[in-house]
């Protein structure tokens, strides 16, 4: 018997209504990458970070290898598969010129991710020539078509599982602007026409392609000669698509890497507005905090993952009980039953969608209301038809009035208000920085804001109070060391790029372990600089004084610390100790003169009573503690 099979033991953020759980159980991801493998891939160069010539070949198969890495460890559940097209030799279930599906043994070509694939894909460049190959698939006079091969051969991977339940893409990596370019005539005009159809028959089929284009220096890629159409770009989506001409080759690479992820509705909710009025939305988990994966339990012998069960013994005969348990609470004298659907409809204080209670202005919402992470939200039509019109009238209103929308959320796990609060598109020469939506704020219940005052109400009087003089230094020093632009985006966490580079090593069998970088550590070139410094002593002058002495001060704050520790443990020793004895028994039998010394100190250490004195002194003590 599974264990908990009615889920009556569930923590409640495994509830299937909660939001965490609805992140971790986002749809999954089928993947295809297509890698344009021609000469041309290999020839054009550009510097990379080291100053060394990179082909864009290495740039793309660099960036696959370290996204599949991060994506083996966030997302194990995706699959995803690697063709290379343009290739001398071929290697793809329809047998079709110019196309190599790149695979391991005991795995399909469509699969979860392994180490064994993750170790020869890092391998795959070095002897790419010899197996593989690199050839132009589409060439004058032949009708091979190569990127039309790779379409079909893409497709026919993506075919398992259902659009519904998975996100599928094609992402395509090359540096070829026109792919069709060598061809003349009615045959280019055939094979255009023939690889867009594919391309459409895809989408229709609910297959995303997307474009990874790789900028060949000093000249813009340009989509508009044959790629636009297959993606379906046109207008505004055009103009933001293309790359700078003059972008450097490592934010382009940078450029690759944010491509390849994307963007997950966690789940899609019922916005209820007005009664009989309801659109729906879209939900996003924009940054959430990150956490080492769970721990998977695994037999000693086989290292296999355990599968854990739970079984129920009846107390009388002592049989494994077959029916599921059932829950009873007894009101006068009597066992209420109560079935598994029974309690889950009594937990349940709402359906799970979203409903508007009315509007307050953006002023009443405080920057300490915001308790969690926020959730995205934005419109969808694909259940309700004119959800976006809607929710656009809404989204204008909100800001033109500067409100924000108060509306219930309920699950059964954390019923609860919420804020949504409309946030308008950030568009710059490179394209979108914010996208127009709604972002919902979890609100607080009463009982999470405490006010400062009353926590230390009685410690004001003896609190000191900072200074004009020490205020005006500390505003001068925050100043000075002010991160513009700061994101948290910016900064990993060592904790956890440690964690996981132990986790790549041993998967991997690598030899060597990553070199971590610890992004956090102060600045101390930074701080040294002559402004930062300057401040930072007229604020230590003002709190502390000219003639404060840090070192002497840091020594008798040691031996203090060291002192107090001292004591504490000997107080827990003491309390330990002092159980072991019958104090009132030894002291009703006299027997109190028998004990020695050290063992009378363990009662007045334990009680907090003084321990100088002779022997006689201490009895007496004892004796008066205890009352007698």
């Amino acid at each position: 018997m599974d264990m908990d099979p009615d889920d009556v033991f569930r923590d409640e953020e495994d509830d299937p209504e909660n939001d965490l759980y609805q992140e971790r159980q986002a749809s999954k991801e089928l993947l295809v990458y297509l890698v344009d493998a021609s000469p041309k891939m290999f020839n054009i160069t550009c510097p990379g970070e080291d100053q060394k010539n990179e082909s864009h070949f290495h740039v793309a198969v660099s960036c696959i290898a370290q996204f599949i890495k991060v994506q083996i460890i966030n997302r194990p559940y995706d699959e995803i598969a690697i063709c290379f097209f343009n290739t001398r030799e071929k290697k793809n279930l329809q047998d079709l010129n110019g196309v190599y599906v790149f695979n391991v043994a005991e795995r399909e070509h469509l699969d979860n991710l392994t180490a064994r694939f993750i170790r020869e894909f890092d391998c795959v460049e070095e002897s790419f020539n010899k197996l593989i190959g690199s050839e132009y698939g589409i060439v004058s006079g032949s009708r091979d078509n190569s990127l039309y091969n790779a379409f079909w051969v893409a497709q026919a991977l993506l075919r398992k599982g259902s659009a519904k339940t998975a996100d599928k893409r094609i992402l395509l990596l090359t540096n070829e602007d026109d792919p069709f370019g060598n061809i003349k005539g009615v045959t280019k005009l055939d094979m255009a026409r023939t690889t867009l159809q594919r391309a459409k028959d895809a989408q229709d089929l609910g297959i995303s392609i997307e474009l990874l284009p790789l900028s060949r220096p000093n000249e813009e890629f340009n989509v508009s000669l044959c790629y636009a159409d297959l993606i379906g770009l046109d207008g505004d989506d055009l103009a933001q698509f293309m790359p700078l001409a003059g972008e450097r080759f490592e934010d382009m690479k940078k450029q690759l890497r944010k491509r390849m992820f994307k963007k997950r509705k966690v789940r899609r909710i019922t916005f209820m507005i007005a009664s009989g009025l309801s659109i729906e939305l879209n939900t996003y988990a924009l940054i959430r905090p990150t956490a080492p994966g769970t721990i998977t339990w695994l037999d000693s012998v086989t290292n296999l993952p355990l599968k854990a069960e739970r079984s129920f013994i009846c107390a009388d005969t002592g049989a494994l009980v077959q029916e599921p348990p059932k829950r009873f609470q007894i009101y006068k004298n009597e066992e209420i039953k109560f079935s598994t659907e029974e309690l889950s409809e009594i937990k349940r204080v709402s359906t799970g969608s979203l409903r508007l209670l009315g509007f307050k202005p953006l002023s009443c919402l405080k920057d300490y209301h915001n308790l969690r992470p926020s959730t995205f939200v934005s419109p969808s039509d694909e259940e309700v038809m004119g959800s976006t019109c809607i929710f656009i009238a809404l989204h204008r209103s909100m800001i033109r009035l500067k409100r924000f929308a108060v509306a219930f959320y309920g699950s059964s796990a954390r019923p609860q208000l919420v804020g949504l609060v409309a946030q308008d598109e950030i568009v710059d020469a490179g394209g979108q920085l914010e996208p127009p939506g709604m972002h919902m704020i979890y609100l607080p219940y009463s009982e999470d804001i405490r006010l400062i005052e009353e926590l230390h109400s009685e410690t004001t009087g003896n609190m000191p109070s900072a200074t004009e003089d020490q205020i005006q230094k500390a505003t001068a020093l925050m100043k000075r060391v002010d991160l513009r632009d700061f994101s948290v985006c910016q900064f990993a966490n060592p904790a956890l790029q440690s964690h996981y580079a132990v986790v790549q090593a041993l998967a991997l069998d690598e030899d060597e372990m990553p070199e971590i970088n610890d992004e956090t550590l102060p600045d101390e070139e930074g701080m040294a600089r002559p402004g930062i410094a300057k401040a930072l002593e007229e604020f230590k002058v003002s709190v502390y004084g000219e003639n404060y002495d840090e070192e002497n001060e840091n020594t008798a704050q040691g031996k203090a610390n060291a002192a107090s520790k001292k004591r504490k443990v000997a107080s827990e020793d003491a309390l330990v100790k002092c159980a072991y004895y019958d104090w009132p028994k030894l002291a009703d039998d006299g027997k109190l003169k028998d004990l020695t010394v050290q063992e009378l100190k363990y009662y007045v250490t334990a009680h907090k009573l003084p321990v100088a004195g002779k022997k006689e002194a201490l009895i007496s003590r004892i004796l008066t503690h205890m009352g007698k």
